[in-house]
């Protein structure tokens, strides 16, 4: 679905949350400018954008749904879930040069705010919002850092995959090592 004039966050809570209806009735209150397009008549990724975000379940864009977002001119697209694209549609997506976010760099921050919450309650301290905000800010500009700089190191410059993908083996091996284990 896409509502060209900006979602109506307040209907939409009313929908989904109270009403608990789908969200082809947030379409049909909504009116005109907003596109919603049944399951049985094509995809949310045959709309064009600029920018996707796969956020729902595991293999849920498919190499066909990432070269119809490429012909409609995807710039870019960061992973929201747990691998939420297949194999062949992130190679479609690194094959026509679109910036790409694999999930386990992408969508590390639920992880990381967990770790927040735990070393927080283990010190048995309260933190503002703004406070654990700051520090997450921290860990995903190293996550950010880490896979660009890894990805450059071994001559793929701009692939996060491979730079997500190197510097997260490289992490558990070095690991390893220091537990003795290899």
């Amino acid at each position: 679905m896409v509502d060209e004039k900006g979602i109506d966050l307040a209907l939409l809570k009313e929908i989904k949350d109270v009403r608990r209806e789908r969200i082809s009735e947030y379409a049909r209150r909504r009116g005109t400018g907003v596109h919603f397009i049944p399951a049985e008549k094509g995809s949310v990724w045959d709309v064009p954008c600029d920018v996707a975000m796969p956020s729902a379940t595991q293999n849920e864009l498919s190499g066909k749904d990432a070269r119809a977002l490429v012909k409609n001119g995807v710039v870019a697209v960061g992973e929201g879930a747990n691998m939420p694209s297949t194999p062949d549609a992130i190679k479609v997506f690194r094959d026509a040069g679109v910036l790409f976010g694999p999930g386990k760099a992408a969508n590390a921050g639920g992880v990381a705010t967990s770790a927040l919450e735990m070393q927080q309650n283990a010190s048995r301290d309260s933190w503002s919002f703004e406070q654990t905000e700051a520090r997450l800010s921290v860990i995903m500009r190293n996550i950010h850092d880490t896979c660009h700089q890894t990805a450059e190191e071994y001559g793929a410059p701009g692939d996060y995959v491979l730079g997500a993908n190197i510097a997260g083996f490289t992490r558990v091996a070095e690991a390893m090592q220091m537990l003795g284990v290899i």
